[in-house]
């Protein structure tokens, strides 16, 4: 039975690379991805952003062809199945914008060019007269990352698509050298993804961060219908025999030095 949701979940990998657009031993594309975290001053201020964010900034990062963008705000914390993985401080309000873009160019420029947007200007006047004397935010932080080749593309939930529920998992993977780093994602590409999928761990981004303030790390979001199926499918993940084996590899021992876990919710106007 292992062995068979192991050859199931590998055609399923193969199949997203269908998309790639690679010839030789030209690069496949891939999406570059920014994660963004707006941390607010007050709860309040909260509302004033879902308004902005939903009626502006979203549509004016579409027409960029910054798509399909993911908003979220963190869930209740649940228990960490990683030992030893630090809770995260879910008493400060905050929103995560995911925007993956089909190169580094456009995000690169997004913000000048959302800037220069009429319909952009008109949609978020509200929220571009905010006093300074009365600021919404406390700080916006960002991490650049590049996804990986077992999952080039951001992968909207089937939950999405269904109007269901869901629970999205974030973890960022710290390494102890730029080396060991490129190891831990070449154990990904090379056997770890489809055992995620073999376990019903489904990701929505998987990518390598080259801007950020915790580098060397790689960071990746999964999604569950609920918190008692994510610990169901973690569980499943330990118990892997592919997984036991393939993390016994000599060269990938010690390419993980912290991890980082948290739960997150999307927001009504999240394209995840």
């Amino acid at each position: 039975m292992q062995t068979l949701r192991f050859l199931t979940a590998l055609a399923a990998l193969a199949a997203c690379w269908i998309s790639r657009t690679s010839l030789g031993d030209e690069p496949v594309n891939k999406h570059v991805l920014e994660l963004r975290t707006y941390t607010f001053k007050e709860a309040a201020a909260v509302a004033a952003f879902d308004k902005y964010a939903a009626d502006a900034l979203i549509p004016a990062l579409n027409r960029l062809g910054i798509q399909p963008v993911g908003a979220f705000k963190m869930a209740d914390q649940q228990p960490s199945p990683v030992p030893g993985a630090p809770k995260p401080d879910s008493s400060t309000p905050k929103v995560m914008l995911l925007l993956p873009a089909k190169g580094t160019e456009i995000l690169v420029h997004a913000n000048a060019r959302v800037a220069a947007d009429a319909q952009y200007q008109k949609a978020a006047a509200d929220y571009l007269k905010t006093p300074s004397d009365q600021p919404l935010l406390a700080r916006i932080s960002s991490e650049l990352l590049v996804s990986f080749d077992a999952w080039p593309h951001v992968k909207v939930p089937k939950q999405k698509a269904a109007d269901q529920k869901r629970l999205f998992e974030l973890r960022t993977y710290e390494s102890p050298s730029e080396q060991l780093g490129h190891l831990k994602v070449e154990m990904f590409n090379s056997g770890e993804v489809p055992i995620f999928l073999a376990c019903d761990i489904q990701p929505v981004f998987m990518g390598q961060a080259v801007v950020g303030d915790v580098m060397p790390n790689l960071t990746y979001m999964t999604v569950y219908d609920n918190a008692d199926e994510l610990a169901a499918a973690w569980k499943r993940f330990s118990e892997n025999a592919e997984w036991k084996v393939l993390r016994e590899v000599a060269k990938y021992k010690g390419t993980v030095s912290k991890i980082h876990k948290s739960n997150w919710e999307p927001t009504g106007y999240s394209q995840l």
